[in-house]
C-alpha cells in the first residue's frame, strides 16, 4: 500500500469471522474491501512501528470498526504525532491515541489467536514483532514490520535508528522464535528465519552465533 509499497496483512483463523489488521499504512477503503470480500470483522489493529507507511490508515479503520489499536510503548508517541511526519508528496496523516501500549513479551488473546510480542528496536526506537499462534494446531506466523526482510534488513539511517540495536533485536528473534515459521515483513515477500540465516548477507552475527 501507498508510495512505499508497504505490506498490510489481514489475519484470521480459517472458518472464523474475527480478524486482525497488521500495519494498515494507507487506503482504509481497500482494507475494508478485503475484509468484506472475505466475510471478516476487524477486532484489533496491530502496529509494528509508527512510521507513516505502516500507520497512515490506523485512525479511520479504528473508528469504523471500534477496534483497539496495539503498539509498542516506544512507538506510541509517534502515532499520536503522526501528523508531524513529513515526507514529500504524501500525507497529511491523522494521529491516533493507541488503546494498548506493549513492552515486549506481552501475551494476549485476540481474534481467537494467541499473540506474543518481541521487543525489536533498531529500525525504529520501539518496534515490536508479533508472534501469532493458532491454539488449535500450534501453527505460528511472525509479523516483523521492518526488522528483517527477505534478503535484507530494516534501514538504520533514520532518526532514532541504530544498527547495533537492530542486530541485537534480530539475534533475539533467532533465540526466541521458531525458525521455520512464516515471516511476513513490511516490504518483501514471505520468508523464514531459517532461510534468512542461510542467505541474508546482513546476518553475519546470526551465523556466527550458530
Amino acid at each position: 500500500m501507498g508510495p512505499l509499497g508497504t505490506n498490510c496483512f489481514v489475519v484470521s483463523r480459517s472458518g472464523e469471522e474475527e480478524a486482525l489488521i497488521v500495519d494498515p499504512g494507507e487506503d482504509p477503503d481497500r482494507v475494508d474491501e478485503s475484509l468484506s470480500v472475505a466475510g471478516l470483522r476487524c477486532v484489533g489493529i496491530l502496529v509494528t512501528h509508527a512510521h507513516f507507511d505502516h500507520v497512515g490508515a490506523v485512525a479511520p479503520l479504528a473508528r469504523r470498526h471500534g477496534a483497539p489499536v496495539y503498539i509498542g510503548s516506544g512507538e506510541a508517541q509517534g502515532l499520536r504525532d503522526l501528523d508531524r511526519q513529513a515526507w514529500p508528496g504524501v500525507g497529511p496523516f491523522e494521529p491516533y491515541e493507541p488503546d494498548v501500549e506493549l513492552a515486549g513479551d506481552d501475551r494476549f488473546l485476540l481474534a481467537n489467536v494467541e499473540i506474543t510480542t518481541r521487543f525489536a528496536p533498531g529500525h525504529s526506537p520501539g518496534s515490536v514483532v508479533y508472534e501469532v499462534r493458532d491454539p488449535a494446531d500450534d501453527d505460528v506466523a511472525l509479523f516483523v514490520g521492518d526488522v528483517i526482510f527477505k534478503g535484507s534488513v530494516g534501514r538504520t539511517d533514520f532518526p532514532g535508528c541504530s544498527w547495533a540495536e537492530l542486530e541485537r533485536s534480530i539475534l533475539h528473534l533467532y533465540e526466541r522464535c521458531p525458525l521455520d515459521a512464516p515471516v511476513y515483513s513490511g516490504h518483501s515477500a514471505p520468508t523464514t528465519l531459517a532461510d534468512e540465516r542461510r542467505t541474508n548477507p546482513f546476518l553475519d552475527a546470526v551465523r556466527r552465533a550458530g
